[in-house]
């Protein structure tokens, strides 16, 4: 008689909403608890950890096996991206060939929860033997790697979240939390900027909001809306029609930006029964005092001005107030600064 085979996944249960719910709420509340324990442990050690990543005139290469490399991937890019240049190495790569790309000017940070993981337990001897300063992030404080560090930084936790104990999962929060610790520690020290971060993320919509100016998406030449102050309304409606930015700038016989005028103005003049638009100087209804940007400001900053005061379109001008360029909010938006 054969035996009966049983599936190797079993029907699901019916769902329990209230114990999905008890379940999700533990896992959150523990690794709460395993991040504040985090606090007690920015002492002496964390300080020389920063003190030897900031001295060094090469890379810090961050390494780990398993859910402790998927940390430590992260933790390379967070690095990297905030002005603490740092790749990731893999421990198992490492041991053949990939221990080339640590040099002497380096400095290693290897996380392990166990603090007893082969792989690097294989290299890191390698790699401290040439003079490379070793940070080892683990959750065992007695360990053999934790005691091969020059600096061990403890973040173990008391239980995992898993209710069978097994899976990574408080203590990779854990380990990652204090990865973002030591990023955000350093670039503060570096006095890193927005303008250094946008140099490190000129794609996506962060780095367009950061790194995009004025100057990169304003209208020039003859695609600036311009008119002179001899000139009536109807010759200013025929100029906003031509260039399409819903206003035009207005400029003495010298050149110098004397106002503008825009779509609402025109509304306003035509719902006016008492105004000829042929005949009527458009310096009778424009603005003297128009909204102006430079052409070296962020591209953000326009969208802020334009926000602040409800308007939706900006003159740009040089250092002696001369119009240079125009822009309006659809260019902002092709730029996908908003």
């Amino acid at each position: 008689m054969n035996a009966k085979i049983q599936p190797l996944n079993p029907a699901p249960t019916r769902l329990d909403p209230a114990a999905l719910r008890r379940s999700a709420t533990t896992v959150i509340e523990t690794e709460a608890r395993a991040i504040d324990l985090l606090k007690s442990r920015i002492d002496g050690a964390f300080l020389h950890a920063c003190e030897l990543m900031l001295d060094c005139n090469g890379r810090v290469v961050v390494s780990g096996m398993g859910k402790s490399g998927h940390v430590a991937r992260k933790i390379a890019a967070t690095l990297a991206s905030t002005g603490t240049p740092a790749f990731f190495v893999h421990p198992g790569e490492a041991s053949h060939g990939d221990l080339g790309m640590i040099t002497q000017k380096d400095v290693v940070l290897a996380l392990s929860n166990s603090g007893e993981t082969d792989e690097l337990l294989a290299i890191l001897p390698l790699v401290k033997r040439q003079g490379v300063a070793l940070i080892l992030m683990t959750g065992n404080p007695d360990s053999t790697l934790a005691a091969m560090a020059d600096v061990h930084l403890d973040v173990s936790v008391p239980e995992e979240a898993c209710p069978l104990g097994l899976a990574p999962t408080a203590s990779t929060t854990a380990a990652l939390v204090m990865g973002d610790a030591l990023a955000i520690a350093l670039l503060e020290a570096r006095g890193f900027t927005e303008e250094d971060f946008a140099r490190s993320h000129p794609a996506g919509a962060l780095g367009r909001r950061l790194f995009v100016h004025i100057g990169d998406i304003m209208h020039t030449g003859e695609r600036i809306p311009t008119i002179t102050v001899d000139a009536t309304i109807y010759e200013a409606m025929a100029e906003m029609t031509r260039k399409g930015l819903g206003m035009t700038a207005i400029v003495d016989t010298d050149g110098a930006l004397a106002g503008v005028f825009t779509d609402g103005d025109l509304r306003r003049a035509i719902d006016n029964d008492h105004i000829d638009l042929r005949k009527t100087p458009v310096t009778e209804l424009m603005s003297t005092a128009p909204k102006t940007i430079r052409a070296d400001k962020l591209a953000v900053e326009a969208a802020q001005l334009m926000e602040a005061h409800k308007i939706h379109a900006l003159l740009v001008v040089d250092a002696d107030e001369r119009l240079v360029g125009a822009l309006n909010i659809h260019d902002l938006f092709r730029a996908r600064v908003v």
